[in-house]
């Protein structure tokens, strides 16, 4: 079975893409849409309620998906639940043979929420990577997980005196990957990149881009306006407004920025959402030049 970790440690362009889990996902629906994708991406991110969305345990999901062959980046966070409940889902984890994990806070339960639930936040997303770290390297444990450990960044456009101090934490704590919250801003991207790549900090962590296929101009405004640290262009969204097709016009877009990306010193991989249909994504993974998985 192919792996992200061993597309990341080979140094290849590695390609993951979510799935779309809600509440009325089934053991089936996340066979169909492991179908859709298996062929044309290293892995696929199962996500943890994320926004407060409720869904099927991520390691549930986890454990379907490699009964079928597919390599899952299992999302853990740390809004709800506390250190031992965390330490108890990283077991089970590896128990079941998790090779990547991506670790972070968690966002807020999205107004309207009710009841609204008690964020627990008992560990930082720091704190939350370093904990994967110690059962990694934990001798007692009669089979210790390899574990790939990533964590999530928000890029900037750094200033002369700007200084990755949030990014160095995760580094310090264990996080061999980072990836950033959804970003189809490319300049922006570059800019970050440049300033990672000056300070030494890519021989330290690999970056991973989070970006988009958009099924239409309204898709990108919502993500915009709903989602935390959420970066899509205006021009992008005028382009979707005038496009005649703009699901066809999404997937060209997104082709583009996967080719700049493969060309932007320190990115070694990306992540692929869609804001509705899945199969655009493995349709912008072709139109940028990645015929499957990782080079």
């Amino acid at each position: 079975m192919k792996t992200f970790k061993d597309a990341m440690r080979r140094g290849d362009f590695a390609v993951s893409a979510e799935i779309f889990l809600r509440p009325e996902s089934d053991a089936d629906s996340i066979r169909e849409q492991a179908a859709v994708l298996k062929d044309v991406v290293d892995a696929i991110l199962v996500t943890d309620n994320q926004y407060g969305q409720l869904h099927m345990s991520p390691l549930v999901a986890a454990s379907l998906l490699l009964a079928i062959g597919v390599d899952p980046i299992v999302q853990v966070t740390s809004r709800n639940r506390n250190r031992i409940a965390l330490v108890s889902d990283l077991l089970g984890a590896g128990a079941l043979g998790v090779t990547t994990l991506l670790l972070a806070a968690g966002e807020r339960a999205p107004k309207g929420f009710e009841p609204r639930p008690k964020p627990v936040l008992d560990l930082k997303a720091t704190d939350l990577i370093r904990t994967a770290a110690t059962i990694r390297a934990d001798e007692r444990l009669y089979q210790r997980p390899d574990f790939l450990i990533g964590g999530l960044v928000t890029p900037v456009s750094p200033g002369p005196r700007w200084k990755p101090a949030k990014l160095l934490e995760k580094i310090d704590a264990g996080a061999q990957f980072v990836q950033t919250h959804l970003c189809m801003n490319v300049e922006l991207l570059r800019r970050y990149l440049r300033r990672l790549v000056s300070e030494g900090l890519t021989h330290k962590t690999s970056v991973v881009v989070s970006v988009a296929v958009l099924q239409s101009a309204d898709d990108a405004r919502w993500l915009k306006e709903n989602r935390p640290n959420v970066m899509i262009p205006d021009d992008i969204i005028s382009r979707m407004d005038q496009a005649k097709d703009p699901a066809a016009e999404g997937v060209q877009i997104c082709a583009e920025i996967i080719r700049a990306l493969r060309k932007v010193p320190g990115v070694e991989g990306v992540s692929i959402m869609a804001t509705q249909d899945l199969t655009s994504i493995p349709r912008a993974i072709r139109a940028a030049g990645l015929g499957g998985g990782s080079e």
